[in-house]
């Protein structure tokens, strides 16, 4: 039997999920666990390089494993990062093949770097955050991954990985690391409902984006408030940033034949916005309906469910800890029996 490619991928825990990380990116999770031999993290590591507080990263990392669960993303397929701590150790191995210059260059460090300043309040900005690029680097490569699904923003971080994978197996005259490749997989750029220039984030403020979980009424309230034409017609009569941000919603959610029959009349020049406001609406109520009755049943169970969890994250760290082993010795450091 043929074995199955691997795919690592995953999230920070920052609080609610909403529907841009669930269209961009967890709903093809638990679509490609059919297909690979899929590793999904919840990496708390990371949510350390910006300002935080520790009892909240501890309930952020329950609450959106949860809510994973909830998605449909298979239990044995996910691991909390920091019960695997041989990917601290990895990164550690990697920075000493990663270039300084080549971190500095990254896009996201000096923006965030710019985010960490206004939050921390003094300027401070660590060099967990310069470093991130080689954590992820060791998410990905600890376990050997034959594909990443990235978005566009983060081909540069996998570059990376596989520039210091490169860098590695040269050292040791081995190609002992997988190169990952990135997944490019048909990906919404869900935007802003309240300012669709910009995209659906939580650092925005919570107008900014909708919870995956949250009631009916706050859903419907949102979408009947959304920005559709900002007055400035386009000149080349494109559709506003705002309508298609919600016809992009409307076939995300894979309301098809709604989708292409609104489209039909924004054509003709007969779409009534509120008509599109309310398909969307129903859309996403539904998907957010069936989400919160999956998560009240995980929760009902929830020592089980973290049980579960810190079991699987066992399992996975086996894997993590194979691959230490070989590094050690290919990089000439020394193992500890048990």
């Amino acid at each position: 039997m043929e074995q199955r490619k691997k795919v690592l991928s995953a999230i920070q825990p920052t609080g609610d999920m909403h529907f841009g990380n669930y269209f961009g990116a967890v709903k093809n999770w638990v679509a490609l666990q059919e297909r690979y031999d899929c590793i999904y993290g919840v990496v708390d590591y990371h949510a350390m390089t910006m300002p935080y507080q520790p009892k909240k990263l501890r309930e952020n990392t329950w609450e959106l494993i949860f809510n994973l669960l909830a998605t449909g993303v298979r239990p044995d397929f996910l691991f909390i990062q920091s019960l695997v701590p041989e990917h601290a150790e990895l990164c550690w191995i990697l920075n000493c093949f990663t270039s300084y210059g080549q971190l500095m260059r990254m896009t996201q460090f000096k923006d965030k770097s710019r985010q960490a300043g206004e939050l921390g309040g003094d300027g401070f900005i660590s060099a967990g955050l310069l470093d991130y690029p080689v954590l992820q680097a060791a998410d990905i490569l600890i376990y050997r991954a034959d594909y990443v699904p990235v978005g566009k923003d983060q081909e540069q971080h996998l570059e990376l990985a596989r520039d210091t994978a490169q860098r590695f197996n040269s050292q040791v005259r081995k190609e002992y690391f997988v190169l990952p490749e990135a997944l490019f997989t048909e990906v919404p750029k869900v935007a802003s409902t309240a300012d669709p220039t910009r995209k659906m984030s939580k650092s925005a403020g919570e107008k900014h984006y909708i919870n995956l979980f949250a009631e009916e009424g706050r859903i419907r309230k949102q979408i009947r408030s959304a920005v559709t034409d900002t007055g400035a017609e386009s000149d080349n009569g494109e559709m506003s940033p705002g309508v298609a941000n919600l016809f992009r919603l409307l076939k995300a959610s894979e309301r098809l034949e709604a989708h292409d029959s609104l489209l039909a009349d924004y054509e003709a020049g007969s779409l009534k916005y509120v008509d599109l406001k309310e398909a969307v609406a129903d859309a996403l109520v539904a998907i957010s309906g069936e989400m919160r009755e999956r998560k009240a049943e995980l929760l009902a169970d929830k020592k089980r469910v973290k049980d579960q969890i810190k079991a699987s994250s066992a399992a996975i760290r086996k894997r993590a800890q194979q691959t230490m082993r070989e590094v050690k010795e290919l990089s000439g450091l020394l193992n500890v029996r048990f």
